[in-house]
């Protein structure tokens, strides 16, 4: 990569100047050559174009299979709310009227309460979401445009299983193409089938169709268990494990291109999978297929914790609290405590207004959730950082943990009676002793 960057852009059209650290295209393209440039014969193994990317899951590799997969037809309306320096929103959706000459609404700026009322007013047909969007459109109030509206398709990622079927029937949504994949990555599926929460689907009888699997791996770190003969381990159905995609050298669909850092890429590449010399990508996510062969998301490596003895994964958790919640804004971490084994969980909120009701919250959770994973600390924030992409951001509020002097948002932590109560320094210096245990 170079190691500066230029910037461009078009004269001002008040003034005919152009900003100090900038240079003019419209002179720049005027002053440029007319002839055809000369370039040597391309094939797959050179360079297009550089991606960047945060890492998180995405997809940008599989774009043409996936279209078939989906059934797009050219006479469809797309609509998307996503920025299009994303690869949803430039590439799986704006892509279409480049490709296909479909034509694509595209807004500005996401909004839950206008996302159905701006696919009624432009008679869309295919409608595109991802991260927490659907569960933000969820949580607005009831509304006439709900079902007046011409979606026949809605896809994307990141539609939680815990929500998929209340999203599907307030809006009458007849078909949901949930795909699942890595902007790096090598493999990708889609859910065509309507399976409620499944991300993809792979055949049990005959895998071999398809090079992806989930190996047995360590939730923590993404790393490969081996077994005695030094090669990975096929997860049995309903197993969660690391979900990977063979590389087949000669198979530019099946390469792993990786970074331009070839170090961070090499530690996306495990080898000796199931035979000495072979190798695959290393998505870094945890994923589980059931006995059919239907796949499904169960959270990222790193982002599972564990306590009394127990694998939480926090997607699932951060679910069941947005739920509980009223479809608010949940974030879930692990946090040590002194002299206790494995990390505790706790939940971040978002409640400005501090509406949320702990009691409810407590009964919510204990009913949908088991012992181990139930948050034993709870933190209502004023504000929640996200990604251009609606991801969540946790790390801070990690490090952060549950201690009241760091802390300015109100805290709680859950009692032996089972409800929420205000976690004061007293507590937290009881907690830290082991006075007050979990």
């Amino acid at each position: 990569m170079p190691s500066s960057v230029s910037l461009y852009q078009f004269n001002d059209a008040a003034n005919g100047k152009c900003q100090s650290t900038a240079k003019d295209l419209t002179s720049l393209m005027l002053a440029a050559s007319k002839d055809r440039p000369t370039a040597k014969k391309a094939n797959h193994h050179d360079r297009l174009l550089y991606i960047y990317t945060s890492g998180t899951t995405g997809t940008s590799s599989s774009v043409l299979p996936f279209i078939i997969l989906a059934k797009f037809r050219q006479d469809d309306i797309f609509y998307t709310p996503l920025p299009l320096y994303h690869t949803a929103g430039g590439i799986m959706n704006a892509g279409q009227a480049i490709l296909f000459g479909a034509t694509v609404v595209i807004r500005k700026k996401f909004s839950a309460s206008g996302y159905f009322p701006d696919c009624q007013k432009y008679k869309c047909t295919v409608a595109q979401y991802i991260g927490e969007m659907c569960r933000y459109v969820l949580a607005t109030p009831p509304s006439p445009s709900d079902k007046a509206h011409q979606i026949r398709l809605v896809f994307g990622n990141g539609l939680r299983p815990q929500i998929w079927p209340q999203f599907v029937e307030r809006f009458k949504i007849p078909r949901v193409a949930e795909f699942y994949g890595a902007t790096e990555g090598n493999a990708n599926i889609v859910n065509i089938d309507n399976t409620v929460g499944a991300i993809g689907f792979v055949s049990r009888i005959i895998p071999q169709v398809y090079p992806i699997s989930i190996i047995r791996a360590d939730p923590a770190t993404g790393e490969p268990i081996r077994g005695r003969n030094g090669l990975c381990q096929l997860c049995k159905p309903n197993e969660p494990g690391v979900f990977i995609g063979k590389i087949i050298e000669g198979n530019p669909s099946r390469a792993f291109l990786g970074y331009v850092d070839k170090a961070a890429s090499e530690k996306k590449i495990v080898r000796d999978i199931f035979k000495k010399g072979d190798s695959a990508f290393l998505s870094g996510d945890l994923l589980t297929a059931d006995e059919r062969g239907n796949l499904y998301f169960k959270d990222r490596t790193g982002d599972t914790f564990r306590w009394k003895g127990e694998n939480v994964s926090t997607s699932e958790v951060e679910a069941q609290v947005s739920n509980v919640a009223g479809y608010r804004d949940a974030v879930v971490f692990g946090v040590e405590i002194p002299n206790l084994e494995g990390r505790a969980g706790m939940a971040a909120i978002l409640d400005p207004e501090r509406t949320v009701d702990l009691k409810a919250l407590a009964d919510g959770l204990r009913k949908a959730l088991p012992t181990y994973a139930r948050p034993l600390f709870v933190r209502l924030l004023v504000k929640v950082d996200m990604t251009g992409t609606f991801k969540l951001k946790k790390l801070d509020l990690q490090n952060e943990g549950f201690n009241p002097e760091i802390v300015t948002d109100p805290l709680y932590y859950l009692t032996s009676k089972g409800q929420y109560e205000e976690l004061t320094m007293d507590a937290y210096a009881k907690i830290c002793s082991g006075e007050i245990r979990f």
